[in-house]
């Protein structure tokens, strides 16, 4: 009898385990499900050139241009999966439809953090999750004079850069004491906010947003220092929360994302997940991770191991951004304690590497695309590093590397 694997949800980390289930075993059927009526997309385009109407969409299907059918995968949208009935292995849909599964995988992903004072659906508020929220954004930018953005994570910022760059004039509230506390160092911080303050966007940080004023159709915001804005338009990007309702309601072990082990299984063996849903085993114990590349590795993982594979995830994690001309890339494991190094670049930024025993676990800069890649590669092989010569901007890490493979050591 064919084997039947199911995967839900139609992001990067649903779509590669679908793909990556029937490469396993092409003689399985594999569905993929999503909530949305098209299909899969990339999202990091939604902040950025989808904002600048450089593409659309559709232009960066993540199966490929000729989408999930191609690769023999069959592709259900609009199907809103809202129970796992494991005794009888199927999942239920909303239209009423029952879909039997022999192994399923769910990569539901994660939803916005909602603030309480500027819901969803309050007018002239916008989150941007979604192919819908990145339009309707888009439309609303052309006739924005001034944009408020609450948040100065990465989603924040980008979307403000975006909307700098179509000429809106744009305030960003952070609560922390800088901006991107939680993705990279001071310095790097420093750097991002000040292109951002030469493109004319006021950030304001360890800001408090203390009270919203609604009237005759306008937005008044009342910040903690008791500073009143009147923004046109307000995007919120205060980060997200793992969409693991539906697991939890199975039964599932969940915890701030559906439990997984090594092999991405969930408490249930005929169960997997993967993707910004999943809690996982990291270097420090269970860790949950939010980026395109993660969703990808682990969701091909996931989609092998359903299809029959038995393959561990082990991960180096990384994330890009884009923000005007600067390609702000991370890479690795930050860890408590390392010993930070600096390498001047000419650009007048900067490398910056954490080493940990000898070895490099976590390096980031702006526009060193190809040195954050040997630094991914020294990172994968462990290989025995000088932090001095991490420091000397004359010692290329490509060539770290490549004496390291001649030598043996």
């Amino acid at each position: 009898m064919l084997k039947s694997v199911v995967v839900i949800g139609g992001g990067p980390a649903g779509t590669f385990a679908a793909i990556a289930a029937k490469k396993q075993d092409p003689t399985a059927t594999v569905r993929l499900l999503t909530r949305e009526h098209c299909e899969p997309y990339e999202k990091p385009p939604l902040s950025k050139a989808v904002l600048l109407g450089h593409v659309a969409p559709e232009d960066a299907l993540i199966a490929g241009p000729a989408g999930v059918s191609s690769h023999d995968v069959v592709l259900e949208t609009i199907a809103d999966c809202i129970a796992i009935d494991r005794d009888a292995r199927a999942v239920v849909l909303s239209d009423g439809r029952r879909i039997a599964y022999d192994s399923l995988v769910i990569a539901t992903g994660s939803s916005p953090r909602v603030l309480p004072q500027l819901s969803i659906g309050m007018p002239s508020v916008h989150y941007l999750r979604t192919e819908a929220d990145a339009r309707a954004l888009k439309t609303a930018l052309a006739c924005c004079p001034g944009l408020l953005i609450v948040g100065g994570g990465l989603i924040g910022l980008e979307v403000a850069a975006s909307a700098a760059t179509l000429g809106v004039s744009v305030t960003v509230l952070e609560v922390a004491p800088r901006i991107l506390a939680r993705v990279c160092d001071e310095e790097t911080g420093a750097a991002i906010h000040a292109a951002h303050a030469r493109h004319g966007v006021d950030i304001r940080v360890a800001t408090t947003l203390h009270n919203v004023v609604q009237q005759n159709g306008r937005l008044t915001i009342v910040t903690g220092a008791g500073d009143r804005l009147a923004p046109d338009l307000v995007v919120v990007g205060t980060g997200s929360k793992p969409d693991d309702a539906l697991a939890a309601d199975a039964g599932l072990q969940t915890g701030d994302g559906i439990v997984v082990d090594a092999q991405c299984r969930t408490s249930d063996p005929a169960i997997f997940a993967a993707g910004d849903a999943v809690r996982f085993p990291g270097p420090d114990g269970l860790v949950r991770l939010e980026n395109w590349k993660h969703a990808q590795d682990q969701g091909s993982v996931a989609g092998r191991n359903a299809a029959g594979a038995n393959e561990a995830y082990a991960v180096v994690p990384s994330f890009w951004s884009e923000q005007y001309d600067l390609y702000i890339q991370g890479v690795g494991w930050p860890v408590n304690g390392a010993t930070r190094v600096h390498r001047t670049l000419g650009d007048g930024h900067s490398l910056v590497f954490d080493v940990d025993g000898g070895r490099l676990t976590y390096a980031m800069g702006i526009n060193a695309q190809r040195d954050l890649a040997a630094a991914r590669r020294l990172i994968e092989r462990r290989v025995p590093v000088d932090p001095a010569a991490l420091a000397d901007p004359a010692q290329p890490l490509a060539a770290m590397l490549k004496r390291t493979i001649t030598t043996g050591t």
